[in-house]
């Protein structure tokens, strides 16, 4: 099935989470592909926290819509390490496979537990996309071992939602990439196909925190825009994703 929207622009999205990452996603892996589809996009990764649950389901309707399908996971370390993993051949879905293995088996049921010492000989293969905190400092230490343990296969991520703070967060992603030599990449945290699951995304944060949504605070998501937003939206949003003429 070929995609509805035909576009000059050749965009992948490289971090999603679905319902199979518990709580958090909104939206089936099969609707992330379809929209992605329809929207134009180039290819699209399934990245569910610390699983490859949801990656058949996302085979098939890749396969139906005749988008590329990218597997990944993302991974939350200690010392607020957040990573994207990303699997473009066997090795690499095998090196991701086990680490994940390890993780859990360290855990009780439901956790998983990793440290940024366990990448070093675990991830050989495996495309690296880091999420930096808001904490600078632990971010330049965090950065450097990065760069050792992964080398070029090491992207820093760089994700606009609207949220206030966008270009003060944008020149500390500029200054770690600069002074480790990491290229940017633009993903966008999805955790919905379109913004209407934003009142489901907002339920599953209150029963994941055991709270009610009027209390939850900064706990919820400040607004809808970690969809899967329109090509031309994000050329806004990205400036640099325009085709040049």
């Amino acid at each position: 099935m070929e995609s509805r929207f035909k576009s000059n622009i050749a965009f992948a999205e490289l971090h999603c989470i679905s319902n199979f990452s518990f709580l958090r996603g909104a939206s089936h892996p099969e609707e992330l592909v379809q929209q992605a589809a329809e929207l134009g996009y180039h290819a699209i990764a399934i990245t569910d926290e610390c699983s490859l649950a949801g990656i058949v389901k996302a085979h098939v309707a890749a396969k139906h819509y005749n988008i590329k399908l990218l597997i990944g996971s993302e991974i939350n370390l200690t010392d607020q390490l957040k990573l994207v993993l990303l699997a473009p051949n066997r090795q690499a879905y095998a090196e991701l496979s086990s680490l994940i293995t390890l993780a859990r088996r360290r855990s009780p049921k439901g956790e998983y537990h990793l440290e940024l010492k366990d990448l070093e000989f675990n991830i050989k293969n495996c495309l690296v996309i880091w999420v930096p905190s808001k904490d600078k400092a632990n971010n330049f230490h965090n950065g450097k071992v990065l760069k050792r343990y992964v080398g070029q296969r090491l992207w820093l991520g760089v994700q606009f939602f609207y949220e206030g703070n966008d270009k003060r967060r944008y020149f500390d992603w500029l200054e770690l990439a600069r002074t480790y030599d990491i290229a940017l990449v633009a993903c966008n945290d999805v955790h919905m196909h379109t913004d209407e699951r934003k009142m489901l995304q907002d339920t599953l944060t209150a029963i994941r925190h055991n709270t009610p949504v009027q209390q939850l605070g900064t706990k919820l998501q400040c607004n809808s825009e970690r969809y899967l937003r329109p090509l031309q939206r994000l050329v806004k949003i990205y400036p640099a994703f325009a085709p040049r003429q």
